[in-house]
């Protein structure tokens, strides 16, 4: 019997010995977020977007602080590295960059020019040549700035002023006012798949509608919103899917929700993991999940968090000695990776620009 649990011993010794010498590659560690370097900009620096359309094209826009007041950010990802651009007119004035779309092959951004709306649009470079910049003036000056989108053939930027509401649309060749369905207040976001196909998040006198311009007019799209929700933002995908994120306030208490479209049907879930997050900086990674930037629950590192089919996960950035603060304000997938951009707050400075990659 003696003999025989010996042998027993040695059996799971061995057993042991040869599971640990497997176990380390059958756990490999999933890749983390890794530290992007960002050339500083003065302080306090506030980021406005982040857009890609290639692994090796990415912009980013905000604003740097200056004796003067803020000043416009502009920077450049060329796969390997960020490098901040300044040969677009009037990079040294008082404002702001915002939101960043690809034209075919120019770039186009909205810029608040010291209370002037315009659009900067960035060529493609020619065989031989350089690529140059332009300014596509707003017809007048607006109170505010809500958003903004651009496609071939039409760009439109939302706003008021002192009359109201404002959908002011670009053709290519001058500007034109329209009108929105009666009982509209104001449009919170607007985005686009083509000039005849535009989608924009209203509030109106009845809650929050999503509206559809579809080449003639807009007009209620009848999105089946969830009751007291609204909404921050809206993925109109390649594939024809439509992802939406927001938030609904039932007795005091706001909770994410998120829907999609195939087809015409709209499916609406309520991720419970995600609580009350903002959604409005999500995006489709390039592994089919959605993805969003979170208010971090640790000051020295940032948040993400994953939402695939059946859960959402959650990951963090590097860690960062002596942040108070870490958070990315906004991502973007380069085909083979998500990138994101954001500031971080060091013990005893204020904000800096931050970037960190996921892939790739």
């Amino acid at each position: 019997m003696n003999r025989l649990r010996a042998v027993f011993v040695c059996l799971l010794t061995a057993c042991a010995a040869v599971l640990s010498t497997v176990s380390p590659a059958a756990a490999a560690p999933t890749p983390g977020w890794s530290t992007v370097p960002v050339p500083a900009a003065g302080p306090p620096a506030y980021v406005s977007d982040i857009a890609a359309r290639r692994p090796g094209e990415a912009w980013a826009t905000g604003s740097e602080g200056t004796a003067d007041g803020q000043r416009p950010l502009l920077y450049r990802w060329d796969g390997r590295a960020w490098s901040r651009d300044t040969t677009f007119p009037g990079a040294d004035e008082p404002g702001s960059l915002r939101k960043v779309q690809f034209v075919g092959e120019e770039v186009w951004i909205f810029r608040n020019r010291a209370g002037a709306g315009e659009i900067l649009r960035r060529s493609a470079a020619s065989p031989g040549g350089a690529a140059t910049w332009s300014v596509v003036p707003l017809p007048h000056t607006l109170w505010t700035y809500q958003d903004f989108t651009a496609v071939p053939g039409a760009a439109w930027v939302v706003g008021e002023d002192s009359t109201g509401l404002k959908v002011l649309r670009y053709d290519g060749s001058g500007w034109t006012s329209q009108t929105t369905p009666e009982g509209v207040l104001f449009l919170m976001g607007i985005t686009a798949r083509s000039a005849t196909d535009a989608w924009a998040w209203a509030d109106t006198t009845s809650g929050t509608v999503v509206l559809r311009w579809d080449g003639t007019a807009w007009r209620d799209a009848k999105v089946p919103l969830p009751r007291d929700g609204n909404v921050h933002t809206m993925l109109l995908e390649p594939s024809g899917r439509i992802t939406l994120g927001g938030s609904q306030y039932t007795d005091g208490v706001s909770r994410t929700y998120l829907m999609t479209r195939i087809g015409n049907t709209w499916r609406t879930t309520f991720p419970a993991a995600l609580a009350d997050a903002h959604t409005e900086g999500m995006v489709r990674g390039p592994d089919g999940a959605l993805w969003l930037p979170l208010r971090s629950d640790r000051a020295f590192q940032s948040k993400y968090a994953r939402v695939g089919p059946a859960r959402v996960t959650f990951s963090y950035g590097p860690e960062r000695e002596n942040a108070i603060e870490v958070a990315a304000r906004a991502l973007t997938s380069t085909g083979t990776a998500l990138l994101s951009f954001g500031t971080v707050e060091i013990y005893g400075s204020r904000p800096n620009l931050m970037s960190e990659r996921l892939g790739g």
